[in-house]
């Protein structure tokens, strides 16, 4: 594939701070303990509490950071966040960057959850933890300050695909209401791994043999099999009649961008109220980059649709 003549010029500095790498078992300890570099915390009128809360059914406790604006004034809108990692990677704490400022920008309060990782863990596993931590913020939502009718959730990449399935949950299950569903580039569909490769989308970042690897850590088999849950892999659900309101942001060059648009197009099919925004030139993560209008774009409509989710 030859597809970096595609790429905004403006990008390209990403693609050397942020080298592409094949996940393997045998490279994901060094994954797990390369340092990305990440932008400084900027300077906020923010909290930030570690709190542990029960996981489900006898599972560890569930880790969490919530931040909570200083200048809060009444009950306000909550982000539940997820972050990414292919399953296999990532931590809350990993994401203050990006999460103080935000909560800083829309006057809201984000519970960011540390779920267990694969391939220690599998299917169910991350996505209860990621249950637990949501029925918390709802138990908890008086303390926080937060309107629980205006809790939603938000995710990237794998913890797109989390948030997706928790929504599917969450409407399953029929005990707590999300507000909305924000997915951030999401890994919803692990039928990407076996079939025919994009012939321009999946080089960079995180590539097809990444994308095997983590899914095959997930689900505790070899991907696009019949029997995948839709939880596990929310573009195996046939039903989306009654998820919540959706935000879905992805780039042209991003293995995810066929099935990110497919899922767009069966929710908007579903009655379900979805925007798309699809970026030209920009790979998996692209958003990261600090200097790139294509990423300032997205951050700004993503801040954006964000507000309007909120409130």
């Amino acid at each position: 594939m030859t597809s970096r003549h595609l790429v905004d010029p403006e990008l390209l500095p990403l693609l050397e701070t942020w080298p592409t790498m094949t996940l393997t078992a045998d490279l994901l300890p060094l994954a797990r303990g390369r340092e990305i570099p990440r932008p400084p915390v900027p300077p906020t009128d923010v909290s930030r509490e570690r709190v542990e809360v029960p996981g489900r059914d006898g599972a560890p406790d569930v880790g969490m950071d919530v931040y909570l604006p200083g200048d809060a004034r009444g009950p306000v809108g909550c982000i539940y966040h997820i972050h990414g990692g292919g399953y296999v990677l990532g931590a809350a704490a990993e994401m203050e960057f990006f999460l103080r400022p935000m909560a800083q920008e829309l006057g809201c309060a984000i519970v960011s959850v540390d779920y267990r990782l694969a391939p220690e863990t599998v299917h169910p596993g991350p996505l209860e933890d990621c249950y637990a931590g949501l029925a918390w913020t709802f138990a908890n939502a008086a303390r926080l300050g937060v309107d629980p009718a205006r809790i939603g959730v938000l995710g990237q990449s794998a913890g797109g695909g989390l948030a997706a399935g928790l929504a599917l949950l969450a409407r399953d299950r029929g005990v707590y209401a999300l507000a909305f569903q924000h997915l951030v580039y999401p890994m919803i569909d692990d039928r990407t791994c076996t079939g025919a490769p994009h012939p321009q989308a999946g080089e960079f970042i995180w590539n097809r043999g990444s994308n095997r690897f983590g899914w095959a850590s997930l689900l505790g088999q070899e991907p696009g099999g019949a029997d995948v849950s839709p939880y596990a892999a929310a573009a195996r659900a046939t039903d989306l009649v009654g998820l919540p309101p959706t935000y879905i942001m992805t780039g042209a060059l991003d293995l995810f961008v066929e099935e990110d648009i497919d899922y767009a197009r069966r929710l908007i099919a579903a009655g379900v109220p979805t925007e798309l925004q699809v970026y030209p030139g920009a790979f998996h993560g692209f958003d990261a980059s600090p200097d790139a209008a294509v990423a300032k774009r997205a951050r700004a409509d993503r801040n954006a649709a964000l507000a309007r989710a909120l409130t």
